[in-house]
């Protein structure tokens, strides 16, 4: 019964958000409430959510401090030069831009944080992106999936979980993999010249100038069938093209705001926003690098690290305390956002997991397998990572489905470590799971709607992550 209503719960969930039936912190909130309710446990429905909250609530305050710190760091024009060189790369072509997203968004993801990895590739990209009438969630999707490729990092999470619940060592998980890993990647960058193409065939090209140009009194708007990008006057309308917003032809996604809204949006890369601090460039510089290996090499909590560095960079950068004030007003609106999601996640997660759907489910799926696979447990394991890595947390899998399918893979002389390999192999899905709080960073700050990004990427996911799994197998690793 369990495990029916908790496949019924997160089908919902999944259903209600992707039609844009409710919002997605409402539907993370009122569904697992009625479920909850429905498997006759509601009198423990606080438990659960404050249960869930406690622990989701590091991960919220380490989003809110990380999204000012980063944003205080884009005001002061840190990632400018970043920012300049990929524009010049891209040359204001479709196709150049998506590569650029997806090799930025491969680059970022070193330092192990999918938030993080976000926030800059958002900022980065975003106004280009916006300035050319790019579909946001071809962003979305190419820079989620990227990331959930280096995810695999022994840093990065998954791998160490891996390794913890199995007892073996994260080096010998890792190592092994990366020829598959760099195969996933190379999957990735291919997908992102492939949805370039098409947004090239959309829009055309226009010359770096041509894009960067911010005169008042003019947009970039659609002409003749979306085949090109010409100025023309405001107020003479969006054309004919499919150019204006961002569901082009096989590319889906929201709509965006048009005129005054889209100057002012652009405007994230204007050499002379007095946010600038050009003086203290290298001081942010190295104060970003600290933090970043601080965090590889866990000499803190994240949260407090972010806590500590968002309070320095304000404190420097702004020492006066109206600028101070004016900063975090200026990325309220994103930390309210992202906050709110994460607590509302905590709901859902905590009444999956309080309630036993997430054990039923799991002990389902499992016995579900026909014991004439038992010499293949390795690849099953791999196939089972995309559907449950989805589905449920990191932890919940790692620690409590893992381990099951590890028993019934050594009964069949299936080593742990190859156990171990293939259950990373879901992660480039995993990133884009409504319970990962770092996707609501990069939905957020792109403007997109969660339905329209999961009903985009999840396709082109789990094609990354069976390329990732077959390069596995192919390779012998597997």
């Amino acid at each position: 019964m369990l495990t029916v209503l908790g496949f019924a719960m997160i089908a919902t969930f999944l259903v209600l958000i992707m039609t844009k039936k409710m919002s997605p912190i409402a539907s993370l909130v009122l569904i697992p409430a009625l479920f909850c309710v429905a498997v006759g446990q509601g009198a423990k429905l606080g438990d659960y959510v404050i249960e869930g909250v406690g622990t989701l609530a590091p991960t919220a305050a380490m989003l809110m401090f990380a999204i000012v710190y980063f944003g205080v760091m884009i005001d002061v024009g840190l990632f400018d030069p970043i920012v300049r060189a990929i524009l010049r790369f891209c040359k204001a072509d479709p196709m150049r831009i998506v590569v650029g997203t997806a090799l930025l968004a491969a680059i970022v993801s070193l330092d192990g944080d999918g938030s993080t990895t976000f926030m800059i590739t958002v900022s980065a990209m975003y106004p280009l992106y916006k300035r050319l009438k790019m579909s946001l969630v071809v962003m979305t999707c190419v820079a989620a999936t990227a990331n959930g490729v280096m995810n695999t990092l022994p840093w990065g999470g998954p791998t160490a979980r891996a390794a913890t619940a199995l007892k073996v060592d994260a080096a010998d998980i890792f190592v092994p993999m990366i020829p598959a890993l760099a195969v996933g990647l190379l999957a990735v960058i291919l997908l992102a010249f492939v949805l370039g193409r098409r947004e090239r065939k959309r829009l055309g090209t226009l010359t770096l100038d041509e894009a960067l140009v911010t005169e008042p009194e003019t947009v970039l708007v659609g002409a003749g069938g979306g085949d090109r990008l010409t100025k023309a006057p405001r107020g003479t309308g969006n054309g004919t093209g499919t150019g204006t917003g961002t569901g082009g032809a096989g590319a889906g996604g929201a709509d965006i705001a048009e005129g005054d809204d889209e100057e002012q949006e652009f405007k994230g890369l204007d050499p002379d926003r007095p946010t600038l601090r050009p003086k203290l460039y290298w001081f942010n510089a190295g104060l970003t690098v600290a933090l970043l290996a601080a965090m590889i090499l866990e000499l803190m909590p994240i949260p407090v690290l972010f806590l500590i560095g968002a309070a320095l960079a304000l404190t420097v950068n702004f020492p006066r305390m109206p600028d101070q004030r004016a900063r975090i007003a200026a990325h309220a609106d994103n930390v309210l956002n992202v906050s709110g999601m994460v607590f509302a996640a905590a709901v859902f997660t905590g009444v999956l997991t309080g309630t036993g759907m997430v054990e039923h489910m799991a002990d389902w799926l499992v016995g579900a397998i026909p014991d004439a696979m038992g010499p293949h447990m390795a690849v099953v394991t791999g196939l089972l990572s995309l559907p449950l890595t989805y589905f449920m947390s990191n932890d919940g899998f790692y620690f409590g489905v893992l381990p099951v399918l590890a028993e019934a893979g050594a009964a069949h002389g299936v080593s742990h470590l190859e156990i171990a390999r293939a259950s990373i192999a879901g992660q480039p899905l995993h990133m884009s799971s409504p319970l990962v709080p770092a996707v609501y960073v990069l939905v957020g700050m792109a403007k997109v709607e969660f339905g329209d990004h999961t009903r985009f990427t999840v396709k082109w996911a789990v094609l990354t992550s069976l390329v990732v799994l077959c390069a596995g197998v192919l390779f012998g690793i597997i």
